[in-house]
């Protein structure tokens, strides 16, 4: 038997051990049941206990998802999704928080609206890239290269980076195809660079997964942190107009495709985003459809995406918008024309066409009619 002085030793030790562990912060977060630990729903902690995080109509979901995964010390926010509450009995909180999306932490935000508690309504589940990141960019799907090494974040050097580990990142992020690839051209990181060449060979799933060497220069010169900006996703689309820049408005959402609907005085913002996340110039017309069940959306006009305003599920008119057409930058090198997202400017283009091409480079800008496809 253990003497009664040696147990209540334990006891007491125990019991400084359980008192000496914080519980977390009022209103901190963390995901829980994914397959990775970036990935799984959304939890707040409120009044010491872990809830389910609902979802309201005036949170714009990206930007909140963005906070959380920086939070985790994660990447990029990859895929976001909802569910109600009431399939597993649970009753959640909801935050009235207002965020930037440039956060550390979802306390920061603006939360003077307080809080609720919610009970059927919706949770969130989030999916966050693992080990790369895209930051300073306009949107999810560009900026500066980012590799987390050793808990922290490096910038990686244009010599090591190639289009084939570009179109691994960019479907490690949820993105479309590369557009445009150059050094510096979102910024220089703060920290430590990547000290390894990667050599993907553009199949594989992570960007860790590609083989790597030792990279040939000792050290990477400023102006060369590379930026990479990638195609948006193909979630989006117009149907029934003749073009693929005219028709009603359809966005891919949770395994189908689900009609668009806004209100009367956001309508031209939504078609401007519309327009500028399929590379379709800008807005010649936008007109509301039928009513329907679909997804509303709010969005301020300057998004790069569709993903990146704000949603919920209504009984809204459809939106049927024309675009002006094809309104991108391409340029020819190695007897290839190379579309270019158009928020790239003409300079940087013709730089990254010199660097990839011995003959003279052709720059060129065109808008192309709106029944012009590829």
């Amino acid at each position: 038997m253990i003497p009664a002085v040696v147990l209540m030793t334990l006891l007491w030790s125990t019991d400084l051990q359980a008192q000496s562990v914080s519980p977390p912060a009022e209103y901190s977060v963390r995901l829980v049941n994914g397959t990775t630990s970036c990935s799984g729903t959304v939890e707040a902690f409120h009044e010491g206990e872990w809830s389910g995080l609902c979802f309201r109509w005036f949170w714009s979901m990206m930007r909140q998802a963005t906070v959380v995964c920086r939070q985790q010390g994660c990447g990029n926010v990859v895929a976001e999704s909802r569910g109600r509450l009431v399939k597993d009995g649970r009753i959640g909180v909801i935050l009235y928080s207002i965020c930037r999306g440039n956060e550390s932490s979802t306390r920061q935000c603006d939360n003077r609206r307080g809080h609720g508690v919610c009970d059927g309504e919706y949770y969130h589940h989030v999916t966050c890239s693992e080990s790369v990141r895209l930051v300073d960019g306009a949107g999810l799907c560009s900026g500066r290269v980012e590799v987390k090494s050793n808990q922290s974040w490096a910038s990686v050097c244009e010599a090591d980076f190639d289009r084939q580990d570009a179109e691994v990142v960019c479907g490690e992020l949820g993105c479309g195809a590369p557009a445009a690839l150059q050094g510096g051209l979102y910024g220089e990181g703060e920290g430590q660079t990547w000290d390894k060449e990667f050599q993907c060979k553009g199949k594989e799933s992570r960007l860790l997964d590609c083989d790597t060497s030792d990279r040939k220069n000792n050290t990477c010169l400023p102006g060369n942190a590379v930026g990479l900006t990638c195609s948006e996703p193909d979630d989006v689309r117009l149907v029934g107009g003749g073009s693929r820049c005219a028709g009603g408005v359809e966005w891919y959402d949770q395994g189908e495709w689900r009609t668009v609907g806004t209100d009367d005085r956001n309508q031209r913002d939504v078609a401007a985003v519309v327009c500028r996340q399929l590379g379709c110039g800008s807005t010649v017309s936008v007109a509301p459809g039928n009513n329907t069940g679909g997804i509303r959306v709010f969005c301020p006009g300057s998004e790069s995406s569709l993903r990146e305003c704000r949603r919920t599920y209504e009984l809204l008119p459809g939106l049927t918008v024309i675009c002006s057409g094809n309104n991108k930058t391409h340029y020819m090198a190695k007897s290839m024309w190379t579309f270019v997202d158009p928020a790239i400017s003409a300079t940087a283009v013709a730089d990254r066409c010199l660097k990839l091409s011995t003959q003279p480079c052709n720059l060129h800008r065109q808008t192309l009619p709106v029944d012009w496809t590829y």
